[in-house]
């Protein structure tokens, strides 16, 4: 990689990260529990259910204020999926840097049974948050 294009990444790399920590920091001051500060998710607004993101804004939030719980009782699967986000952005990192992770996170590398079985995890989830009487995987 040239040093002008690694310079390029790295700059994205420090807009995308600090555009992250801005938005957790938001999430920790504006509450998503008050109504009015946050829109209603649109899936669940037109069918009635909870789409797999449902409750991420609160779990953020809880997170941001430092009670893990009521983030996993927000959204188990975003609690599930955090390390996975954070490998993801320490081998960007690493890749903008240019020291090549021990597994290269790029998308044309990841192996597919992984996709695969990220899209199973997130339908299996999203189904099973909406089963009548399952209220431990709802974002009450």
């Amino acid at each position: 990689m040239s040093a002008t294009r690694r310079g390029h990444g790295a700059f994205v790399f420090a807009g995308v990260t600090a555009a992250g920590v801005a938005a957790v920091a938001v999430l920790g001051v504006v509450s998503p529990e008050q109504p009015g500060h946050y829109p209603t998710c649109p899936f669940l607004a037109v069918t009635g259910h909870w789409c797999p993101g449902c409750g991420s804004l609160r779990a953020v939030h809880a997170l941001a204020v430092g009670d893990p719980i009521t983030a996993l009782d927000r959204n188990p699967l975003l609690i599930a999926l955090l390390p996975l986000l954070a490998l993801a952005w320490l081998g960007w990192g690493l890749r903008v840097a240019g020291r090549p992770a021990g597994w290269r996170l790029h998308p044309t590398r990841v192996p597919v049974a992984a996709v695969w079985a990220l899209f199973v995890a997130i339908t299996t989830f999203w189904f099973a948050r909406n089963v009548p009487g399952w209220t431990w995987l709802s974002p009450v």
